[in-house]
């Protein structure tokens, strides 16, 4: 069995897929006011920046930026995770915990790597078949960038 060996970065810039165990649940948009309390939690205490994020019925897509000297992205992507399930245990029928054990990352190597990541989140609604345009997917920090002047709300990937 491949043994994967995760970055020890400091400070870095660092693109993320989670996922619930089941693949059909839409557990993450039924419950996304759970989700955005608990990493408002976790980030409170144990700070980081959010380039990009978009949630999906069953997976997240984030872009994370750590501050410097802390290379920790595994204890908040843990912190998020239990606290996520012991609010959606006290709401629901849901008696263990929904997510899988482990979650993809890929170290932001460059403006175009970056840029590219981005896009793949904001575009990724669309890609799955749930919107037509990034615009109408509500559960996505594209909004935030819009208002921020940093993307035109009818963007859709073509430049």
């Amino acid at each position: 069995m491949p043994r994967y060996i995760r970055s020890k970065r400091f400070g870095g810039t660092f693109f993320f897929t989670v996922t619930v165990k089941d693949r059909h649940s839409s557990v993450l948009v039924d419950h996304v006011d759970l989700l955005r309390e608990s990493v408002r939690y976790v980030k409170s205490r144990r700070p980081f920046d959010i380039i990009a994020w978009v949630v999906l019925p069953d997976h997240i897509h984030a872009i994370w930026r750590l501050p410097k000297g802390d290379n920790d992205f595994s204890r908040r992507w843990q912190l998020i995770k239990i606290l996520f399930t012991k609010k959606l245990k006290n709401q629901t029928h849901h008696q263990s915990s929904i997510w899988q054990n482990r979650f993809w990352e890929h170290e932001i190597k460059s403006d175009d790597d970056l840029r590219a990541h981005i896009h793949y989140c904001y575009l990724n609604p669309v890609k799955h078949g749930y919107v037509f345009s990034t615009r109408d997917w509500p559960y996505s920090s594209f909004h935030r960038d819009v208002k921020l002047g940093l993307f035109d709300i009818h963007w859709n990937g073509v430049f």
